[in-house]
């Protein structure tokens, strides 16, 4: 039996959209999902949903038109949607969509022994309220989701993708007289979550900060957690290397290629193949087939990010780098699992200041990356210790600048979101304390 019969409505969709268009993409989402969340100390809200959503695309002459319900049973209503829409865009160069090639289809991150039910999710709540005892600051609030989704893809030009994905995370926040402090985990898979180590982590962030110095203004040595790194990475260096950014000429990197970017001890690339990875998948969101991308070897600008509507504009090729938000998304271009990597090494036997997170990386400069940021639960750190917390305290440079000034990329990594990154040492950071 082929796969598609269960839903030959995706079939039927496909040929009505023909009869109108040059080419239809149907993406179709299904799954359940469980949540539960804290109120202090207390369970405050549960929740179990079934997930459905249909998204299609159409192109007719270079015109690409979208719809979305999350009733697929009115798909007609939303194919014509979808056409209608077509014919008030703009047209432009188009490629065409892809056709199917022979893929692995057995799934990335998927843990068929996953229950996503309320019990779950409780469960995961306790677990976190019982890593919280160990510190003496209050939870002012928590949450535990876990979710079990399938993926299907397919298009007028025969492609006929199906994927499964799990996932769970957890969070929590605590506070201790004016101190707060904030910790969480993810992954595809139960056995990889340790929710005991997030309440305890976010307790002792909240109870050690309370007695914070002040820091003198200056330059220090700096190391910054994956969750503090990845707020400034994500917010602009990774745009940087969207190409459509480059080519609206929204990129400081938009000239550099071949170009030394970074400390040459640091590559950055995108691996969508990597087993366990929260993001992984064999095919993006259009259905080109992923591989490896490598944006930064040894520090020098090799590649920029490309979706089919950006390559075709563009006369490049994509590089599978499709992503979409939801069903009712369009795919943009994006990232499956972004890696910093580099030599490893101890980052924290020296003296320097630790930076638990920073508020305010959103406002920074995306062209410019130029950025002041404030310092959340910050310490001095020496043999791997914490020492005294630092008082509020203000970071401030240019994030694209402070990659020539990495001195030290920590042994492991850690997912935050769909990047994959060290603690970050980097030299003489510009620090505005008293």
């Amino acid at each position: 039996m082929r796969w598609w019969v269960a839903v030959a409505w995706i079939e039927q969709l496909i040929k009505e959209g023909g009869k109108a268009v040059d080419e239809v993409e149907v993406y179709f989402v299904e799954g359940t999902s469980v949540s539960a969340d804290l109120k202090r100390k207390k369970l405050s809200l549960a929740t179990i949903s079934q997930d459905c959503g249909l998204g299609i695309r159409t192109i007719h002459k270079g015109r690409i038109g979208s719809s979305s319900t999350n009733d697929p049973g009115r798909w007609r209503e939303c194919l014509a949607a979808s056409v209608a829409s077509g014919k008030l865009a703009t047209p432009q160069e188009w490629d065409g969509l892809p056709g199917p090639v022979p893929l692995d289809m057995t799934p990335l991150s998927f843990d068929p022994s996953m229950e996503v039910e309320p019990d779950s999710a409780k469960k995961l709540l306790q677990a976190m309220l019982d890593g919280a005892t160990k510190h003496t600051a209050e939870v002012t609030s928590g949450s535990a989701t876990l979710s079990s989704m399938e993926v299907t893809l397919a298009n007028s030009h025969g492609v006929r993708y199906s994927d499964r994905n799990t996932s769970v995370s957890v969070s929590l926040e605590a506070i201790h007289g004016q101190s707060t402090g904030y910790e969480f985990d993810q992954s595809w898979t139960l056995d990889r979550i340790d929710p005991e180590n997030v309440g305890e982590r976010a307790t002792f962030f909240a109870s050690e900060s309370a007695d914070g110095k002040d820091i003198p203004y200056g330059e220090y040595d700096v190391l910054l957690s994956p969750l503090a790194y990845a707020e400034l990475l994500g917010n602009v260096f990774v745009p940087a290397l969207s190409g459509r950014n480059v080519h609206a000429g929204r990129s400081r990197l938009a000239t550099s290629l071949s170009e030394r970017v970074a400390d040459p001890m640091i590559s950055m690339y995108d691996d969508p193949l990597l087993p366990g990875a929260d993001g992984s998948v064999r095919w993006d969101a259009e259905g080109s087939p992923t591989r490896r991308i490598d944006f930064i070897r040894d520090g020098i600008l090799c590649a920029f990010a490309y979706d089919l509507k950006t390559a075709s504009r563009y006369g490049k090729k994509s590089t599978a780098s499709a992503v979409r938000g939801g069903f009712g998304g369009s795919p943009a271009i994006g990232h499956h699992n972004f890696v910093v990597d580099g030599k490893r090494e101890t980052v924290d036997d020296d003296r320097v200041v630790y930076v638990h997170n920073v508020v305010g990386a959103h406002t920074a400069n995306p062209m410019s990356g130029e950025f002041s940021v404030e310092l959340s639960n910050a310490f001095w750190v020496e043999n791997g210790e914490f020492q005294e917390p630092i008082r509020s305290a203000m970071l401030s440079g240019n994030v694209f600048d402070l990659h020539h000034a990495i001195s030290g990329l920590s042994p492991a990594s850690r997912a935050i979101g769909s990047l994959i990154l060290p603690s970050v040492k980097i030299n003489k950071q510009r620090i505005i304390g008293k």
